[in-house]
């Protein structure tokens, strides 16, 4: 959401395990097209994986399958001579990957900064850029990470603040050549190992150029404080299907005259009273879907099914009621890759088909699950299934994030679903 918020484009996830290696190479070959620069951001530490004993879905098996050359940036607040070590490790540790540079982040005093810069010109590794102990304020964050950048007042002067001091901490001469595509002193986009830029919609979502046609069916898309994680892939899917995107705020607006809704994850447990006082969208959701409006909710989308939710404070705020269960936040992380089985046909899926996606959450639904949509496990589990999600009517809830990019079919599902749906009321 920042890189969005910054760029003003969207921000597309290149994960292997939700798609595959081959989806990967393509989608980043074609949204570089027409670029000038390319930057990924990656996740954790340059080898964690989705597995303990392998780097599968790492921010090093990305730049393996793309050719592309690695910035490590390293927390030096408690290093100096021993930054020589570390960074060859990382530099040596799998030859495939090539570490070409480094950022010094939380640098003290210019004696520190000496130190480790006389420590790494011994391996010969470049120093690109320099991040002083506090040049930057602290974000802000809460219980899954940064708040988003959507909720910031101040935002355009953080912005402001980091430009500043990316102005004068960063060797942009080295990395420019680096982040151009097709530069990088030889590394070159290659095949993997096996095997028009979006406009801003409603809230923190950018998607595609829709056609908006007379005829197409309407999706709406929950987009606001409360409901804004997406896979900027999803609603491309969406659109590419033939579909056209309404962007509405389930915090202050009625349902828009549409044939399927969508309500990504998000944040209802910090805007639950806002939620609750929207007493005529939450009715006007609750006879869509009882009539069968074709509705996919996950994570924050499935918590705003339920009855009611229960805050961090222990409030209790009344939601949309469709799923007879409650839901209420806990102390615990759910967060990892999940498989999962479809139990019966749902507005994205036929029963029977396996999925691979994520879950990343701080609540937990209140009881048993009479209607679940899935079977699911851990991703490197090979048992311990249990039941997962809700389905009623036309509706597949659930935890799980799912990313579409490499599974279009599911998106056309849902079109098609939604255009049934239509056709049944006109």
């Amino acid at each position: 959401m920042f890189h969005q918020a910054i760029t003003g484009q969207a921000c597309y996830n290149l994960d292997p395990v939700l798609t595959s290696e081959a989806y990967v190479v393509d989608y980043y070959r074609r949204a570089a097209q027409g670029a000038d620069y390319a930057l990924i951001e990656g996740v954790m530490g340059l080898f964690d994986g989705a597995s303990g004993d392998k780097d599968l879905a790492s921010t090093a098996h990305i730049a393996r399958l793309l050719g592309l050359p690695v910035v490590l940036v390293v927390d030096c607040a408690r290093l100096s001579g021993s930054v020589a070590a570390l960074v060859q490790g990382y530099r040596s540790f799998d030859p495939r990957v090539g570490v070409v540079g480094v950022v010094l982040n939380r640098v003290g005093s210019e004696r520190h900064l000496s130190l480790l810069k006389a420590a790494l010109a011994t391996i010969e590794m470049p120093v690109v850029g320099v991040l002083r102990r506090d040049a930057v304020r602290p974000l802000p964050d809460r219980h899954l990470g940064l708040v988003p950048a959507g909720e910031l007042q101040n935002f355009e002067a953080i912005s402001d603040q980091l430009a500043e001091v990316g102005r004068g901490c960063f060797d942009w001469a080295r990395l420019e050549d680096w982040v151009r595509i097709g530069g990088g002193d030889g590394f070159r986009l290659r095949s993997a190992e096996r095997g028009d830029r979006g406009t801003r919609g409603r809230g923190d979502i950018a998607v595609g150029q829709a056609s908006c046609l007379p005829g197409l069916v309407r999706i709406a898309i929950a987009s606001d404080q409360a409901f804004n994680f997406y896979y900027a892939e999803n609603l491309t899917q969406l659109e590419a299907q033939g579909a056209q995107l309404v962007y509405w705020s389930p915090l202050q607006d009625e349902l828009p005259e549409v044939e399927g809704l969508y309500l990504g994850g998000g944040f209802p447990e910090m805007f639950a009273g806002a939620l609750a006082a929207n007493q005529r969208a939450r009715s006007q959701v609750k006879q869509a879907i009882m009539a069968g409006m074709p509705t996919y909710a996950e994570c924050g989308g499935l918590m705003y099914m339920c009855e009611k939710l229960t805050d961090f404070d222990g409030q209790t705020w009344p939601m949309v009621g469709v799923l007879p269960t409650a839901v209420e936040m806990t102390g615990k992380l759910s967060l990892g890759y999940r498989r999962a089985i479809a139990l019966s046909d749902t507005p994205l899926l036929a029963a029977g088909e396996q999925v691979i996606g994520h879950e990343f959450h701080r609540s937990a639904l209140i009881g048993d699950l009479p209607q679940p949509t899935y079977r699911a496990r851990r991703y490197s589990a090979p048992t311990g299934e249990k039941p997962e999600g809700w389905q009623v009517a036309n509706l597949h809830a659930s935890y799980i994030h799912l990313h579409w990019g490499g599974r279009p079919e599911m998106a056309q599902r849902f079109v098609a679903q939604c255009e049934h749906y239509r056709r049944g009321r006109f």
